[in-house]
């Protein structure tokens, strides 16, 4: 039996390392999805304990985000070709969006704990229906990184529209309830912010159905798509 090229070595063990850095970003990319899912949770039961958890695992998800970087920078001194670097430069981009995510995830944890501590308002039913909007948005998009499926990346790209007008809804909601009662600012300033995460947390998922097309198109350009945040055009 002949022996293996050594080109075929470098080959399989090039691809064995671009295997793995997808693993670990998709990894990475269900670990945060799994944190905002904790976050949303918490700040329906008013769980300190939880909350604190979800904080002190922000830092899996960022020594995760620095692991794949060490691995795109060994992927790079590699020579990679045009298709390969396109993986390299989606993967980094990617990891750095869920990186964020994950941040939001945290805040909204840490923002829940102050919230523990006022009444609860009604409001709260429609920042979970954003959460959760903004949940499979990231969900979705992470399938189709996984599968490079440029036809769901669009679909979560369009989406994000869907997330910015429910976003729109809820800052007006509750702009009115902390003009009808200025006791109600206080919490409400917290769950304004926690909802603009969210709906940043939608542009981190576009932003990563973008890179899918990046991936699969290259430099080809992306269809325009609607935006509907008019929150600063709110009265």
């Amino acid at each position: 039996m002949s022996p293996t090229p050594m080109n075929e070595h470098i080959v399989k063990s090039f691809d064995d390392e671009q295997r793995r850095l997808l693993e670990e970003t998709l990894r990475m990319g269900e670990m945060a999805a799994a944190q905002l899912e904790s976050a949303l949770d918490v700040l329906v039961r008013r769980d300190d304990k939880a909350a604190e958890r979800i904080i002190a695992n922000d830092e899996a998800i960022d020594a995760l985000e620095n692991e794949i970087s060490h691995d795109v920078m060994k992927l790079a001194l590699r020579g990679p070709m045009a298709r390969d670097l396109r993986e390299i430069l989606a993967a980094i981009r990617i990891a750095s969006d869920i990186e964020r995510i994950g941040d939001y995830a945290a805040n909204a944890a840490k923002r829940s704990t102050a919230l523990n501590l006022l009444p609860p308002l009604p409001q709260i039913v429609g920042l979970q229906a954003l959460g959760t909007l903004a949940v499979k948005q990231l969900r979705a998009v992470l399938q189709a990184y996984r599968d490079s499926d440029v036809e769901l990346a669009q679909s979560v790209r369009a989406g994000d529209a869907t997330i910015d007008a429910a976003y729109t809804a809820l800052f007006r909601e509750l702009l009115t309830y902390m003009m009808e009662d200025p006791r109600n600012i206080t919490p409400c300033t917290h769950l304004l912010f926690i909802a603009k995460n969210l709906e940043r947390i939608g542009d981190h998922a576009t932003n990563i159905a973008e890179n899918v097309w990046f991936l699969v198109r290259g430099e080809e350009p992306l269809p325009p798509r609607e935006k509907r945040d008019l929150s600063n055009t709110a009265t």
